[in-house]
């Protein structure tokens, strides 16, 4: 989910643009089954392999930034596991892995940090699974890596986050017309966005992507616990000036492998038109719209989720 922690895109900290190290991995770089922690590009990320024990590793990119891979992991993954090599992997900042005392984060690094495990775990090809902000990870990493990508599923995409912040600005004028106008106050300077959405009070937040708010509770009470709370540290950075607030999908063309987008036409954070525009874009790619079905929708309704994807990956 597009971090309900950055409420005020005016108090985010620029983007740091960091560039790859490329030190070879260290630590448990491994493909059995459990869990294992690397040191990548100076950071120790943590990852759990689960399901089958041969085949294309399908690696999921959770949302957020940093919210983590076990809300995923718990409601999709078991119906998952039985048909495909699931890897569960909390990006920099995010989840069980490393917080950079630098605050290294980047587009760029991220891209990185997959391409050094997939490296690591001697793999020629992966598949990815992408919720939220995941699915822009996976749409840069497959972009860039094309021979090393396999299959892509975006759950709730963000191909074009100006054109979905300005969805939300037409709710949000609707509903709420006094926060509208803090809304267009804090829009920054040079924003292709007509308004800043994420001014808005959490009610109207989460309403957008919890058709039930009962999922919103399910969610908060699963990505907490152990202590794994999203602290907002990685959104600061990467939603700041300059950042990735302007993002848009370029590289449709690079995107040869099949595509499968599933998307839930109650979700108001994620709307629906600019996941649509992006399947017209891409070479190979066809669209899954779920009536009544949020941004959660793998939580909302985990076995109709996981038979979708499981079908399409094992095609």
């Amino acid at each position: 989910m597009f971090l309900r922690l950055l409420l005020s895109a005016a108090a985010v900290l620029g983007l740091l643009h960091a560039g790859p190290a490329h030190a070879e991995p260290r630590g448990d770089v491994s493909l059995a089954p459990g869990e294992h922690q690397a040191v990548v590009n100076g950071v120790r990320l943590w990852y759990r392999v689960a399901g089958q024990e041969a085949g294309t590793p399908v690696v999921f990119l959770h949302g957020g930034p940093g919210q983590g891979s076990q809300t995923f992991a718990r409601f999709a993954g078991p119906a998952l596991e039985g048909d495909l090599r699931m890897v569960y992997l909390d990006q920099r900042g995010s989840g069980r892995s490393e917080r950079p005392w630098d605050d290294a984060y980047s587009l760029e690094l991220l891209v990185e940090d997959l391409e050094q495990m997939r490296q690591a775990w001697g793999v020629e090809r992966l598949s990815l699974i992408g919720h939220s902000f995941g699915t822009i990870l996976a749409l840069e990493y497959a972009a860039a890596h094309p021979d090393h990508v396999e299959r892509v599923v975006l759950a709730a995409a963000a191909p074009d986050l100006p054109a979905a912040m300005d969805l939300q600005c037409v709710r949000l004028e609707r509903l709420e017309p006094a926060a509208y106008a803090r809304a267009i106050a804090a829009r920054s300077e040079g924003s292709r966005a007509r308004c800043n959405p994420f001014v808005a009070d959490r009610s109207f937040i989460d309403g957008a992507m919890f058709p039930d708010p009962a999922t919103a509770r399910v969610v908060d009470e699963t990505d907490a616990e152990g202590g794994l709370r999203n602290t907002g540290q990685i959104g600061r950075v990467l939603f700041g000036e300059g950042g990735l607030m302007d993002y848009r999908f370029e590289r449709a063309a690079a995107l040869n492998m099949p595509v499968l987008v599933v998307a839930g036409l109650s979700d108001f954070q994620t709307v629906i038109e600019p996941q649509r525009e992006l399947v017209a874009r891409l070479p190979n790619a066809r669209i899954v719209e779920q009536e009544g079905r949020g941004h959660f929708m793998f939580v909302e309704d985990p076995a109709g989720f996981a038979a979708e994807v499981a079908r399409f990956l094992g095609d």
